[in-house]
């Protein structure tokens, strides 16, 4: 099944939580913190502005986020758990570069 984000939200995946903590701990799942970055799948067309006219997303598919701990709606399709999230929830894109 394949979704389509309508306006100005996006389909975000989160990133998996380490199982490890850095000294080699194995940190239970009842004390993992959801993740808070994660890969666009899919992105809407954009916001619509008074004018009538379609601003376009500045996040694109496949762009590493970072956003809020408690920010979209989280949904599951085909078993795979998403987070359906409006453009403003997102703090900002992650990069390699320094």
């Amino acid at each position: 099944m394949q979704v389509r984000p309508l306006h100005d939200r996006v389909l975000v995946k989160r990133f998996t939580e380490e199982e490890r903590s850095k000294g080699g701990i194995i940190i239970p799942d009842t004390a993992k913190e959801k993740p808070i970055q994660g890969e666009i799948i899919a992105v809407g067309q954009g916001r619509v502005n008074e004018d009538g006219k379609i601003r376009p997303l500045d996040v694109k598919k496949g762009d590493r986020v970072l956003f809020g701990k408690y920010a979209g709606t989280e949904i599951k399709i085909d078993g795979d758990e998403f987070l359906m999230m409006r453009e403003e929830d997102i703090l900002g894109v992650l990069s390699n570069d320094r």
